[in-house]
């Protein structure tokens, strides 16, 4: 049945774009149109879209197959991952992060618990570890450097490159990549295998909150943005954690722009008193995202300062 959905839309692109056209004039202005069509549809009764409606139709027909490809290959893992828990092992190729974001648990964890161990004794800096390349997958959803980000600055190329390399050894694993440093992806599309979800953290649309709260060192929101919108790549990812307050419109906008095939919310979990939003706000945010692409909601609850009593009956999470 979807192959054919897929044949229909490609046999109506393969008719050709056609102009409407003034049909009939009256006092030199056009008071009739006039479309030409194939000789085949002569006596049919059709419908008339235009490009823009059309090429959106495709793009979320396009999105679907590529969500029906994903979701098949996780329902048929080994691993038995469930459909909302989709990360089925994480591994750390490349550690350390230098955008300082002041949520950061992994940084916490690094500098307390973790800071006699060999990865860590330096601080959070960036850190190639050799010997993950000894590891193999089977199958299922890896998160590829929970504990750092491998866009990073302070990341050699050369070490991107070997984790790509490793990845596409195993063309049966999904490999998630997310990063607040989305503008590098462009640098490895060349090599990139079909099996990586390429990811970005975009907390917000609001630059100026961003700054106010002094939230993190990384590229800003706009420029997160920007960068996944001119991504060229089929399994997009946009993680909208911990949420911090938003433009609904704009934002919306945003994440249309993108074309995720999925999107996670969700507040944060740390009680780091950040500029949330208010929970009925991040409801309706997810409610129109919902409308072109997969949601899963994560912690979702009322925000920080808006008391959990007023809200018992509708918070999820």
């Amino acid at each position: 049945m979807w192959d054919g959905v897929l044949e229909v839309l490609e046999s109506i692109l393969r008719r050709g774009l056609r102009r409407v056209g003034c049909g009939g004039r009256r006092n030199g202005l056009c008071v009739r149109a006039r479309v030409s069509v194939p000789k085949e549809l002569l006596g049919q009764s059709v419908y008339i879209v235009t490009e823009s409606e059309f090429m959106e139709l495709r793009r979320y027909v396009a999105s679907m197959s590529v969500l029906r490809q994903f979701f098949a290959t996780i329902l048929n893992s080994k691993k038995g991952s469930k459909m909302f828990n989709i990360v089925g092992e994480t591994w750390n190729p490349i550690t350390g992060c230098m955008h300082f974001c002041r949520y950061c648990w992994a940084r916490q964890l690094a500098l307390t618990k973790l800071k006699n161990t060999k990865r860590y004794r330096d601080g959070f800096k960036p850190r190639f570890n050799e010997e993950e390349l000894k590891k193999s997958f089977k199958g299922g959803v890896v998160f590829v450097s929970d504990m750092g980000d491998i866009f990073s600055p302070g990341v050699k190329d050369e070490w991107v490159i070997r984790v790509i390399n490793h990845i596409a050894r195993f063309p049966d694993t999904y490999f998630l990549f997310l990063t607040k440093n989305p503008v590098r992806y462009k640098d490895f599309l060349s090599i990139m295998p079909g099996n990586a979800i390429l990811g970005a953290t975009i907390e917000t649309n609001k630059d100026d909150l961003y700054t106010e709260h002094k939230i993190s060192q990384a590229p800003l929101p706009s420029i997160r943005y920007r960068a996944m919108k001119e991504l060229d790549w089929p399994l997009k990812f946009v993680s909208i954690e911990p949420i911090l307050d938003f433009d609904l419109d704009v934002f919306v906008q945003w994440i249309k722009d993108i074309g995720p095939f999925m999107v996670y919310v969700g507040y944060d979990n740390y009680n780091w008193k950040l500029p949330e939003p208010p929970l009925k706000k991040t409801q309706e945010l997810i409610k129109r995202l919902s409308e072109f692409t997969l949601v899963v909601k994560k912690t979702i609850r009322p925000a920080w300062y808006e008391g959990l009593g007023k809200y018992a009956g509708g918070a999820e999470g």
